[in-house]
C-alpha cells in the first residue's frame, strides 16, 4: 500500500497565506480540540476513502456532526454529540450497485463536570439509530457506554475517546452489532489559531473479529466570515489495518461552524 499522494497534495494546498489574519482565536482553537468543551459547533466532515478491493473502488461520506452543550446545574454539563452520515459508495465497495443515502446515526451524551482539576472527562450512553437503508445501514438499534478523558496543557491537547455499542433491537435477519471504537488524539494549537492534529480512529468489529485502524493527520485554522467563525481543516488518512477488500487511504476536509458564548 502506498501513502496517498492526493492527501499530501491536499495538505500542501491548505490556504496558509491567510493563517495570521486573526490572532484572537487561540483559546477557541483549544476548545475545538476538546470534545466536551462548552462550545456549540457544527462540523461538516467530508471523507473520501479509496481502493476498496481489486477494482480500487471509492467511497464518499459526509458526516454532519452537531455538538451541543447543555447546562444541567452549576456543577454539570451534558454534551450531546450527534453523527449523521450521508454516504455514496461505488458499486464494487459492497459487491452491489452504486449506493447513496443516509447511514446509521450515532448520538453520544457525555456528562462532564463544568469545572475540572486539570484532567477533563465525560461519561454517558451512546445510541445507534438505524437510519441507513439496506446497503448503508445495519437496520439495528444499538446502545452502549461512551467515555472521554483528556489533558490540556498550554497549547497541547492529549486525550482518548472510546465507546462500545451492542445491538438491542431491529431486523432479526440482519447481523448483530457489537463494535468498539477507540480514538487516541493529539492536537497543538498555535497562537494564531492554526492547529495541527493526529489521531487513530480505531474500531473493532467483534462479530467479524476484525480491526479497522486509520491514522489521520492534518491542519486546521479558524477564519472569520462576517461575524461567523469557521474552522477549516484538511487531513490525510492512511489505513494501518483494514478488513479484506477494505480501503488503503483517504482524505478529509472539515468545515466547522463555531458559536462561542458572547
Amino acid at each position: 500500500m502506498k501513502f496517498p499522494v492526493i492527501a499530501l497534495a491536499a495538505l500542501a494546498a491548505f490556504p496558509t497565506g491567510a493563517l495570521a489574519q486573526d490572532g484572537g482565536d487561540a483559546e477557541l482553537a483549544k476548545q475545538l480540540s476538546n470534545p466536551v468543551a462548552s462550545l456549540i459547533s457544527v462540523p461538516f466532515q467530508s471523507n473520501y476513502d479509496c481502493c476498496f478491493g481489486p477494482e480500487d473502488a471509492g467511497k464518499f461520506t459526509l458526516n454532519i456532526q452537531p455538538v451541543v452543550p447543555v447546562k444541567l446545574s452549576e456543577d454539570w454539563n451534558v454534551i450531546v454529540r450527534t453523527i449523521v452520515p450521508v454516504i455514496w459508495q461505488d458499486e464494487t465497495v459492497a459487491g452491489q450497485g452504486d449506493s447513496f443515502g443516509f447511514g446509521d446515526v450515532t448520538q453520544s451524551f457525555f456528562f462532564t463536570p463544568r469545572k475540572s482539576g486539570g484532567v477533563i472527562w465525560g461519561v454517558g450512553p451512546a445510541i445507534l439509530y438505524p437510519l441507513g437503508n439496506d446497503e448503508l445501514g445495519s437496520e439495528k438499534w444499538g446502545l452502549g457506554p461512551t467515555a472521554l478523558v483528556l489533558k490540556q496543557s498550554g497549547p497541547t491537547t492529549v486525550g482518548l475517546l472510546a465507546n462500545h455499542i451492542w445491538s438491542v433491537a431491529g431486523e432479526k435477519n440482519r447481523e448483530d452489532v457489537s463494535a468498539t471504537f477507540i480514538q487516541p488524539f493529539y492536537a497543538y494549537a498555535y497562537p494564531n489559531s492554526t492547529t495541527i492534529s493526529i489521531n487513530l480512529e480505531s474500531s473493532y468489529d467483534w462479530q467479524r473479529d476484525q480491526w479497522t485502524i486509520p491514522l489521520n493527520a492534518g491542519v486546521s485554522h479558524i477564519y472569520k466570515f462576517g461575524e461567523q467563525r469557521v474552522s477549516l481543516a484538511v487531513q490525510g488518512r492512511f489505513y494501518l489495518e483494514q478488513p479484506d477488500r477494505g480501503p488503503e487511504w483517504g482524505a478529509r476536509f472539515v468545515a466547522t461552524l463555531l458559536f462561542p458564548k458572547k
